[in-house]
């Protein structure tokens, strides 16, 4: 009997932490502030670059440097 209540336990535990997972990752992008490609590069001393870390276009350089990018 303890080892289906702990089991029980662990599927209500990983369902709530799948749904808690895309509401988080919603919740982070409306957060940062966001720049969009030719904002970055629009003084000629931004450019745009892959972080294969974080999985996303990043401004490096210029004005908005450390900005991740909306749209190209």
């Amino acid at each position: 009997m303890r080892t289906r209540l702990l089991g029980f336990t662990a599927a209500l535990l990983l369902a709530a932490f799948g749904a808690a997972v895309p509401v988080a990752q919603a919740v982070v992008p409306a957060v940062v502030p966001a720049v969009t490609g030719p904002e970055c590069v629009a003084d000629g001393a931004g450019r745009v670059v892959y972080d294969s870390a974080a999985g996303l276009w990043m401004c490096t350089g210029g004005q908005y440097d450390g900005k991740p990018i909306t749209t190209t």
